[in-house]
């Protein structure tokens, strides 16, 4: 069962081109949209669709798209991961923490600060695989737990720890002349995201277990180890985020990662990618990643308060999920 296999088959009579007719419509519908912003936002400034600022929007959106990305994975499975916020703080706090540590510490920083999102993502795989806890009220204590962790090392402030160099190069820096390191990183992780959703035996057993785990385990999937490695490569991407966020910054800070929770369910669910799991495509949390970045910035422009974003990115995924979820619920 490829990526390709869930998507919906045009009803047109076959008059759209091939590589249309395989798209989404709700991956369709979101490039539609991000056009459309693109205009709405030109209006406001001249400079919107300067290569310049494009340039800085793909980068902003790079931070979200690599733990949407890991998000995608768990809604796949028909989980929900709501320990991104802290496991996003978590993996910036002990990567700068880490990084404090002398030459070796710096070597050392980034992969200690994976290595922590990764064991956060154990915890929720677990509690969701072997106790059958439903993944909302794990990841939930999860992201409980992380807070606590990181107060008690911070003190309840933010932690006194910078950025080590190669966090802010991984962030900042420029590889490929022109070309922001984040972006790069995001298309890296992409790439493997897809190889791993369209070539492997795991990224079949992601969509079997999405659309009935019962049937995939009986299959002969073992349903308990995926679950786990989901949950955890989500862990490790969340973290993989924080720790770019850190370097963007210079400093790890308390709550860094509270913005980013809404805002990765509605980018993969705006790319069509059911709530319910079992179908979806990157192309479309790309998609959502793009739009809702520029969502972001069109409402910064306009000077929306945060409480106001924070309804708009409920009511897209309300919004979503009747549009797109409806049909999985009548099954």
């Amino acid at each position: 069962m490829t990526e390709t296999a869930h998507q919906d088959s045009d009803g047109g009579g076959g008059r759209l081109p091939p590589f249309l007719k395989r798209l989404d419509p709700a991956v369709l519908t979101a490039f539609a949209c991000i056009v459309l912003l693109l205009l709405v936002g030109s209006l406001y400034s001249r400079n919107f669709l300067s290569v310049e600022y494009l340039l800085q929007q793909l980068k902003v959106a790079s931070f979200l798209g690599v733990i949407a990305t890991g998000m995608m994975l768990v809604v796949l499975i028909g989980q929900i991961d709501l320990s991104v916020p802290w496991v996003v703080t978590t993996g910036a706090m002990m990567a700068s923490f880490a990084s404090s540590f002398g030459p070796a510490g710096i070597v050392l920083g980034i992969p200690f600060g994976i290595f922590c999102g990764v064991l956060l993502g154990l915890l929720n795989g677990f509690g969701v695989a072997y106790l059958r806890i439903p993944s909302m009220i794990i990841t939930l204590a999860t992201n409980a737990v992380a807070q606590g962790l990181m107060v008690v090392y911070s003190g309840g402030f933010s932690p006194k720890d910078t950025a080590s160099a190669p966090m802010r190069y991984l962030a900042t820096g420029f590889l490929v002349p022109g070309l922001p390191n984040a972006v790069i990183m995001w298309i890296v992780i992409g790439v493997l995201a897809v190889f791993l959703l369209t070539r492997t035996t795991f990224g079949r057993a992601v969509y079997g277990i999405g659309n009935r785990e019962r049937a995939a385990y009986l299959s002969g999937i073992n349903t308990r180890r995926i679950v786990m490695t989901t949950f955890a490569i989500s862990g490790a991407l969340a973290a993989t985020g924080g720790i770019l966020l850190a370097g963007y910054a210079s400093k790890a800070a308390q709550s860094m990662g509270d913005a980013y929770l809404l805002p990765s369910i509605a980018a993969v669910v705006l790319g069509g990618t059911s709530i319910l799991g079992g179908r979806g495509t990157y192309l479309g949390t790309v998609a959502g990643v793009i739009l809702i970045t520029l969502l972001q910035s069109i409402l910064s422009v306009m000077q929306m308060p945060e409480a106001g974003r924070q309804i708009i990115y409920g009511l897209v995924i309300v919004g979503m999920m009747l549009l797109y979820g409806r049909e999985r619920l009548v099954r």
